[in-house]
């Protein structure tokens, strides 16, 4: 062992107590389906920061919402069905209400049934634990800071029409929780409190429209105030962030037009009655442009002055017959076509067709068509998937209270317009000049415009700005600033003067991101923002933070040297919700992580300091990080291989003496599980220094070699400290099920070569299996490859250059560069050639010019040098990877008569979404596997295949209840 030259790092291997213990039973398929754990996303903190709550449950079934008093083992569960909420909080911390679902055995035989499922709401006092419920709740809201009342809108009963424009007002309770008295509101369509919550604004939709309108409730006296009714609809109510003025759009019906005609509407000055209003409908009125009318889609907003509303417009089509009667009015006579069929009735030549009346406009017979011409900016496939967001494209505008003054900021060249905070700016990008060259090689460009609000002036100051990656503008809080990264530098620029100033040129240290492999020109490192205070920009190079003058002048390193020792300032907390920019008087706390060993960390900047010190930093992960917006309570969630994430509380703003607050996956210690994770240090062939994780099978032993499982994508190794949750990802493959049922998996870095993604793989992939092998861990004679997508290119292209694996399975792989570089990404609608020149494919430019590199890196030119048995999924709706893709590969290797079996779901996309499917396949990638590395019977699927006419029988036979019994 002492000859090999590759370094191993232990990072965590606690070993059995004894080999000779009883061994714990492997986790098996139907043991996923009740699987118990936390749903990562449903954390919720109280504002006070003495409750946290959360669903957790099987990965199948119902769930449980938890809460969980943080300074004792006090805690109250409820069941809340098949579908997991998020707790609400109200802000005093003394209620708390959440929605419960229908269980899952009623969502089953709802299917069948098509009976309506409704939610409950349960709302909860704390401490107490005393709870009400209301049935057949649709949303709910409490009252902003006030603390007082529960808002609950209904759903509409079964016997509600069911017509798009019938009313859609429902019954809303207001609650009020102090002396549990409720008022009713009828037909209620939309309702918002303001931030205070002494203000109720809500909308009224009824059948008729019979009292349609917006109204507004004192919530301290009960006084209802009726703003305005109109034989109309009203929506999208928008307070702004001080609460004391909204907008909202208001519709009516026009015969002049196919769609509604919509207004916006202002309210501020708010004083009951006499509450002022304003109203701007567009249509019709100056400056105001033909054809267009306020967008529906859209959501109004005030200026933070509260002079101007801001809102979207968008084509206002009008109907073909009114457009006709326009028409005929303005030449004063009636409109008379006069064709060959008139003609020939007039010289007496009419028969039965001639007789009848010409076809309606809607029954003629058109061709359905498509016309694709080189010139179109975006693809046919992409104008069609984007259809509907480019018929209701929003163009934002103004509309200036003082001098009644409308604004179009974008139209259809600025289509992409910003405005800055304070309103006294707004940046616009233009790339209509660059569109149809960005989408054939992927290299964004746009010209950038300052608009300045005031006077709606525009002007060009920044001309084929490059915008790959991290290419826009970052504005200051007092909307004077910008930040921009520019060949590899960062910059600010002054939007009142349009002074730019170098932001890094005084720093020794690259802002080029040292990692982007990608075809993009210096793709920049994070701009993490500016000071609330807007006197500094927040800017990372590969490893530390600086803090940097508004005009560049004065330059802080807030870590201190960190690439010495291949440590970052990886991402910073947002832990301030209300806070514009990052108060640097305050706190501020950041994931730390060291590339070289993979451990992580926290780290606070305290107030008025300038030195991030971290706090600790070890081999877990961590991230979840809040702080109690009331008190001063912090929680985090912490994770590595073997231990799932759980949540852990301190009261201290240095984190010390945190408490374990959850119990996740209590399972787990019933089954077999990696014993831990080995980071192994290697070479490539092209002499780039990489590392691979390799996690330990259940019960390892060390001395003997065990099956493996080289799973690859790009880079993987940041993940070492990783929990992988039991369950049925899409593409099959579950990390901890592999490592339970006893086999290794490796995990490479690959770095890659312009023109050259195969062979890199190649050239980092293989030397990492013989670094894994030298460990004495991996069987060299029983390891194995799997990839999806850009992974299953990988491993398609892989077992072309090398025998070193025994079995492969490729999820929807590219296989054919030269084929796939002009193909379409339907998903999206655009041509893979941008993201083959740009992107992840790392081939530029085209084929035609570069037809070695597509061919060197194409699995299908080199098919005959498979001798690695293969086990192919391609679903026939990928809108990623084509299908053809897979069916190209298939019958190369089928001709060749070579052992390939491929695996299709009908109607899938490029991940597997249906449950039943995912199951499925994740059951039949584990049989391959285990027949090709263990030596258990071939599943008859694979070595015999199944006939079209069997097909049903073999699936009745192999329903995952049954195969999991067998």
């Amino acid at each position: 062992m002492n000859s090999i030259r590759y370094s191993l790092l232990l990072l965590l291997l606690p070993l059995a107590a004894s080999v000779h213990a009883q061994q714990k039973p492997a986790l098996s398929w139907k043991d996923v389906s009740k699987w118990n754990s936390i749903r990562s996303n449903t954390y919720a903190l109280s504002p006070n920061g003495q409750w946290l709550s959360w669903a957790k449950g099987p990965t199948e079934g119902d769930l449980q919402t938890v809460i969980r008093k943080i300074s004792d083992t006090t805690n109250f569960s409820y069941p809340i069905g098949a579908n997991p909420s998020t707790v609400v909080y109200a802000k005093d911390s003394k209620y708390l209400a959440f929605k419960v679902s229908a269980k899952e055995s009623e969502v089953k035989a709802a299917k069948k049934t098509m009976k309506p499922l409704y939610d409950q709401l349960v709302l909860v006092s704390l401490p107490g634990n005393q709870k009400v419920t209301f049935e057949k709740v649709k949303t709910f809201s409490f009252s902003g800071e006030s603390s007082e009342w529960l808002a609950i809108q209904f759903t509409a009963p079964e016997t509600a029409s069911k017509d798009k424009d019938a009313a859609k007002g429902t019954d809303l309770l207001l609650y009020q929780l102090s002396t549990k008295k409720s008022y009713n509101l009828g037909n209620v369509a939309e309702y918002a409190f303001n931030k205070a919550g002494n203000i109720l604004a809500y909308t009224i939709d009824a059948n008729g429209q019979n009292g349609n309108g917006i109204f507004i409730r004192d919530m301290k006296t009960g006084i209802i105030t009726a703003l305005e009714n109109d034989k109309a609809n009203y929506k999208s109510i928008n307070w702004n962030e001080n609460g004391d003025a909204f907008a909202l759009l208001k519709s009516n019906k026009n015969e002049q037009y196919k769609e509604d005609v919509f207004t916006v509407i202002g309210i501020n000055k708010i004083a009951g009655e006499q509450s002022n209003k304003v109203s701007y409908a567009g249509i019709g009125l100056k400056n105001f442009p033909k054809n267009m009318g306020i967008n529906g889609n859209g959501t109004p907003y005030w200026s933070e002055d509260q002079g101007s509303l801001f809102f979207g417009i968008n084509i206002q089509e009008k109907k073909a017959d009114s457009t006709s009667k326009d028409k005929a009015a303005e030449k004063g006579k009636p409109q008379v076509k006069t064709d060959s069929l008139a003609k020939g009735k007039a010289e007496g030549k009419a028969d039965a067709k001639t007789d009848a009346k010409p076809a309606a406009k809607a029954d003629i017979e058109k061709p359905d068509m498509i016309i694709w011409n080189w010139q179109d900016k975006r693809l046919q496939s992409a104008q069609q998937t984007q259809e509907m967001r480019d018929k209701n494209y929003s163009f934002l505008s103004s509309y200036r209270i003082s001098d009644q003054k409308f604004s179009q900021l974008a139209d259809s060249s600025l289509k992409n317009v910003v405005v800055a905070p304070q309103n006294l700016y707004a940046i616009g990008y233009d790339n209509s000049s660059y569109e149809l060259a960005g989408n054939l090689d992927g290299q964004s460009y746009t010209d950038i415009y300052l608009i300045n609000l005031k006077t709606g002036a525009r002007k060009r100051i920044f001309e084929k700005f490059y915008t790959s990656g991290r290419g826009s503008l970052s504005f200051a809080p007092n909307g004077k600033w910008a930040s921009f990264n520019k060949d590899g530098a960062f910059y600010s620029i002054n939007l009142e003067t349009l002074q730019q100033y170098n932001l890094t040129e005084k720093i020794k240290a690259s802002f080029v991101d040292e990692l982007d492999d990608h075809n993009t020109v210096k793709p920049s490192t994070p701009n993490f923002g500016w000071s609330s205070d807007s006197k500094y920009v927040l800017i990372k190079d590969n490893y530390d933070l600086w803090r940097i003058s508004a005009d560049g002048k004065n330059v802080t390193a807030l870590s201190d040297n960190w690439k010495s020792k291949k440590q970052e300032v990886q991402s910073k907390f947002s832990i301030y919700p209300k806070d514009k920019g990052t108060d640097l008087s305050k706190d501020q706390y950041f994931t730390i992580f060291n590339s070289s060993t993979k451990k992580a960390g926290i780290a606070v900047l305290e107030a008025g300091k300038t030195n991030i010190r971290p706090l600790f930093m070890d081999d877990n992960a961590y991230g979840a990080f809040q702080k109690a917006s009331e008190g001063n309570v912090f929680v985090y969630a912490k994770q590595n291989n073997e231990k799932s994430p759980e949540m852990y509380a301190s009261t201290t703003a240095n984190l010390s003496n945190p408490k374990q607050i959850t119990k996740n996956t209590p399972d787990q210690e019933k089954y077999a599980w990696s014993t831990g994770v080995k980071l192994i240090n290697y070479v490539s062939a092209n002499g780039d220094s990489l590392q691979a994780a390799l996690y330990l099978p259940a019960n390892y032993q060390e001395g003997k070699s065990y099956p493996t499982i080289t799973y690859i994508y790009e880079r993987l190794t940041d993940e070492l400290n990783f929990y992988s949750m039991p369950g049925f990802p899409g593409g099959g493959f579950n990390k901890a099920m592999y490592t339970s049922n006893g086999y290794a998996v490796l995990m490479p870095d690959i770095k890659y070569k312009l023109n050259d993604p195969g062979m890199s793989a190649v050239a980092c992939v293989v030397p990492a299996v013989k670094a894994a092998i030298a460990t004495g861990i991996v069987d060299e004679k029983r390891v194995a490859i799997h990839g999806h997508s850009w992974g299953g290119y990988q491993t398609s292209f892989l077992i072309t250059q090398t025998n070193i694996f025994k079995a492969a399975a490729a999820g929807a792989p590219l296989t054919n560069m030269i084929s796939m570089y002009s193909l379409i990404y339907w998903n999206s609608g655009g041509t893979n050639q941008a993201i083959f020149e740009s992107s992840q494919g790392r081939l530029t430019p085209g084929y035609w010019d570069n037809w070695d590199a597509f061919a060197r890196n194409s699995p299908v030119y080199h098919i005959k040098k498979v001798q690695t048995p293969l086990l192919l999924l391609h679903n026939d709706k990928d809108g990623a990877v084509d299908y053809t893709q897979g069916i190209e590969y298939y019958n190369g290797l089928r001709r060749l008569n070579k052992p390939v079996v491929m695996i299709t779901y009908r109607g899938e996309n490029h991940g597997i979404a249906k449950l039943p499917n995912r199951k499925d396949y994740a059951v039949r990638m584990m049989e391959y596997f285990d027949y090709m590395l263990k030596d258990k019977p071939a599943p008859e699927w694979w070595s015999k295949g199944v006939n079209r006419l069997d097909m049903e029988k073999h699936l009745e036979a192999r329903a995952f209840e049954k195969v999991e019994e067998q």
